[in-house]
This record gives structure tokens, sequence and C-alpha cells, in this order.
């Protein structure tokens, strides 16, 4: 099989063009992920869908096949936590310390991803760092290589493809939890609409910093997802009244000196909390966001510092 028919199907023209149903979806990324697709047809599939905007049924179409290709790769875990922000707006990670905080309550954490910090890419062994023992962080390009070209195809089409957002579905532990960050809005409905074909049950996206899980504390949030296999939006209200960006350009916070206490950062101690959480409350559905917050903040006063 080869990528042409379904080529055909999104892009031969006005009024006769349609989204491929899952199905369709799923064979399509299969013969990608197999190495049998030209990369031409890739290409010409990914900036259609591109232009055309996303489809719930192809992402999970997509998203099905990613899985089926990367089957019994991790152990199982409690919680997906995917992370693939890069670019100008990407500040430093304070995510992997909300990660961290959350990970020290038992949870097992699955953290995946490709990550740049001002256009700088990040040695997966200093994301381990920040992370810490508790937190399993795969890189991409080791977790799935074949899955890394796709996604590296941004650097040949200058565009980001619908790619960016299956790999943030992937889930490749199989956790029963997701958490998920949007850099633009209309991406969460998306996203949810998408696992809820896939049969997720608990799922929480925020629109985050550069794309992250990671809340600003001095904004109210609106928390898209699934609990129970209902979709949800639920209002989070800031913590904090400061006014301030997520990551202030000329600002620079070190965020292991953040988590061994050299360095004090209200606004950064925050964000870090204020993530965690919205991590601890996907986790459990008897928290209320204002339990979730009181838990974080007294984990974090009790961190251990290793």
């Amino acid at each position: 099989m080869t990528l042409a028919p379904f080529v055909r199907i999104v892009a031969q023209g006005k009024g006769r063009a349609r989204a491929m149903t899952l199905d369709e979806a799923q064979d399509a990324m299969s013969v990608i992920l197999q190495g049998k697709a030209a990369p031409e047809a890739v290409g010409a599939l990914l900036m259609v869908l591109r232009l055309r905007g996303e489809d719930p049924q192809e992402i999970a179409g997509f998203t099905a096949a990613l899985r089926a290709h990367t089957t019994g790769q991790l152990p199982a875990a409690d919680l997906d936590w995917p992370s693939y922000a890069a670019g100008r707006s990407r500040g430093a990670p304070l995510y992997l310390l909300a990660a961290r905080l959350v990970a020290q309550t038992g949870v097992r954490i699955s953290m995946h991803g490709h990550n740049a910090y001002q256009n700088v890419a990040i040695r997966p062994d200093d994301l381990r760092a920040l992370a810490g023992p508790q937190v399993r962080y795969d890189p991409l390009a080791e977790l799935c290589p074949e899955a890394f070209s796709l996604l590296d195809l941004r650097k040949d089409l200058g565009l980001r493809s619908c790619f960016n957002t299956v790999l943030r579905m992937w889930n490749p532990a199989q956790a029963p939890a997701t958490v998920q960050g949007v850099f633009h809005p209309s991406y969460r409905s998306l996203q949810a609409q998408a696992a809820e074909i896939l049969g997720q049950k608990t799922l929480s996206i925020i629109k985050g910093g550069g794309g992250e899980f990671e809340r600003h504390p001095s904004k109210d949030i609106i928390c898209f997802g699934l609990r129970k296999g209902q979709h949800i939006q639920e209002k989070a209200p800031a913590i904090l009244s400061q006014t301030r960006r997520l990551h202030e350009e000329g600002t620079r916070i070190d965020p292991m000196a953040l988590w061994q206490g050299t360095l004090r950062d209200p606004f950064a101690e925050a964000t870090v909390t204020g993530t965690a959480a919205l991590a601890l409350w996907t986790l459990d559905p008897n928290l209320t966001l204002n339990a979730a917050q009181a838990q974080a903040n007294a984990l974090w006063l009790d961190r251990t510092i290793d």
C-alpha cells in the first residue's frame, strides 16, 4: 500500500475532498511509520491537513497507528505527561519541577518529548536531572525514531503539522490519566474529542507556557478534558495577583536552584505548585481545585531536596 489513496481523499478538490475516517487515518499513518510512503507524499498529506485544519477522527486514527507501532516499549505509569514545546516562547522548564513534586507522592509519571529552551535543544540527561529520579523521561528520538523523523520535518516544511498534536495524544505508557498543554486554545477541544474517540477517560488540557502543561499563576485558566469519559470545562482561578509574563525576556530562572531553595522567586514557585495542583486534580476525581492547590503547596514546603 502507498500513501497516494489517502492524499487523494483529502486533496482531490473542492466539493470532493473530505476528512479521512478513523480507519483510513490509521492505515495512512501505518504506511508512513513503516517507511512505505514516498517523502513527497508524506509532505503533501501533512501540509494539506495543515491548510485544511485538524480533524478529531484523523488525529485519533493517526494516534492509534502510533500506539500500535510502539506498544509495550514502556513500563506502566499512572500519569502520561507529553512535553513537546520548542520555540521563542519557551522559558525555563518549570513544569519539570511540577512533575517532580507530584512524583514524590508515589505517582508513576511517564514523560516523553523533544524540547528546546530559547531555541537551544536540551539534553535528555539535563531534563532527567530536573525531573528527578522518580519521573521517567524518554526522548522521542530514542523512543520512536520514525516519529521523530516526522516531527523533524518542520525544519524542511517550515510549519508544524498535525503530528505535533498526535504526539501529545500518544500516551506510550498507556497511563490511565493524561495532562496536555497546547499553545493554541482551539486545540483543547480538538484533543479532548480525539481522546474520547480513543476511549480515554481522564484527561486535562490547558493553554500552557510555550505549549507545555505549565500554568500561568496570575491568570484564570480554563481546563478542558475528560472525567470518567465525560467532557469537562472548569475554570481554575489565578493564584497570584502579580502581573507578569510567565517567562519574562531577560529573566533567567535556574530551576534546580529554585528546587533546592537557593533561589527564591514566588512567581516561579507558584508556577510549579499551580501546575502540580492541576496534575494532582487530574489524578484524583475526589479532589477539588482548591484542595489540590493546598496539597501542592504543602508538598512544595516539604519537598525532598536531593
